[in-house]
């Protein structure tokens, strides 16, 4: 098989975080396959795979994530389109995956480093906690690192194209649960009820005025509600009303306001609406942040691979859990064309390009073959 029939099989059978059991096994098998060491379990259902050349002292880990999204694949003409209702690879876990195991593969046919290099493979990206388990299950006593590379395709870049930059590259990600308590009652009376839902969106337009009037403009910030839930039915206006969505940004200190007027915000509109809410507040994703070395190397690398190479491309406002390792180890994450005309990430259309992996695995063997190189 090659990757892109790894990453077709791994697509039809998509597994939610930290629940990757299949995946995981796929993975495992692979790797001691190609003759690496396999340590399984990590963090639940992360795996390791090692592989030692000569003396070299050097560490370097190569991560890719394995976990869809709770997503229902809108592509039925798919010959490898997903067979688990409700469950979908639509952010590309499934191709970074195929793409670390191709390069392990390649480098362990070969003898031209001297080092170590761990393959990392992940679970549970996609909440933002699966890292954190591995590191808390001692990834990095079990498996020192020098330096940490990973790569994400990029829809509407084109296949071929490379970019990242040394600094701040994703956003920190908080999420926000709103809960708004009014007085349910009887569709046809609602003079005698306190309406949560005419309460909750009065809170969800007045949220939009924290970006739009309290944050200075040049410093990047989002707030989005992405979902609105409450208790009632078709004739019974409720008593209770969710919101829930999240917050992006780059600073602690805007992350702190946010919370803030969130707060403020919602428990004065609900006031005014006779209702009382409740926030809930959690951060999830630190920032994704490049060391300028690692940037280096890993730019070096991609000249040699890649038709088009960005070294200072903008930061964006998605979040990416490979974040809490570069908190650890410096390291560096950058993106991958995945065509100009593909669908976007989480999206039911969506489709990861096979034609990107070539790239992606030479990238990461030249990586190693540089960074590794044997002393002369």
């Amino acid at each position: 098989m090659s990757p892109a029939d790894w990453r077709r099989k791994l697509h039809a059978r998509p597994e939610l975080g930290f629940a990757e059991h299949a995946t995981a096994g796929f993975v495992a098998e692979k790797l001691a396959q190609f003759g690496l060491e396999v340590t399984a379990g990590i963090g639940g259902t992360g795996v390791v795979g090692t592989l030692r050349r000569g003396n070299g002292g050097r560490r370097i880990g190569l991560r890719a994530d394995m976990d869809a999204l709770q997503i229902t694949e809108a592509a039925p003409e798919r010959t490898h389109r997903s067979q688990m209702p409700g469950q979908m690879h639509a952010c590309g876990h499934d191709g970074h995956v195929a793409a670390l195991l191709g390069a392990a593969a390649e480098l362990a046919a070969a003898t031209d480093f001297s080092g170590t290099v761990h393959f990392i493979f992940q679970p549970a990206e996609e909440h933002g906690r699966g890292m954190r388990a591995m590191l808390d299950d001692g990834l990095l006593r079990r498996f020192p690192l020098d330096e940490a590379y990973g790569l994400h395709n990029m829809p509407g870049l084109p296949v071929g194209h490379f970019a990242t930059r040394v600094g701040a590259l994703m956003a920190a990600e908080d999420v926000f649960e709103i809960t708004v308590r009014g007085r349910g009652g009887h569709a046809a009376r609602p003079h005698t009820v306190i309406d949560p839902i005419l309460a909750a969106s009065a809170v969800v337009l007045s949220l939009q005025q924290i970006v739009a009037r309290r944050m200075d403009p040049v410093e990047p910030a989002v707030v989005s509600v992405t979902e609105f839930v409450t208790d009632g039915t078709r004739n019974v206006i409720p008593t209770t009303a969710w919101l829930r969505g999240d917050a992006r940004s780059y600073q602690p200190a805007t992350s702190a306001m946010i919370e803030a007027e969130m707060r403020r915000i919602a428990e004065a509109t609900a006031a005014a609406h006779g209702a009382v809410a409740e926030v809930g507040y959690r951060r999830e994703f630190v920032p994704t942040v490049n060391a300028a070395a690692p940037t280096e190397y890993a730019l070096r690398a991609a000249e040699g691979i890649f038709g088009s190479v960005d070294g200072a491309c903008a930061p964006i406002m998605p979040s990416e859990d490979f974040a809490q390792l570069l908190a650890e180890v410096p390291g560096n994450f950058a993106f991958v064309g995945n065509g100009e005309h593909s669908a976007p990430l989480h999206n039911p259309a969506y489709d990861f390009n096979d034609a990107a992996l070539p790239g992606m695995i030479a990238y990461y063997v030249a990586l190693v073959r540089a960074r590794l190189a044997p002393a002369e």
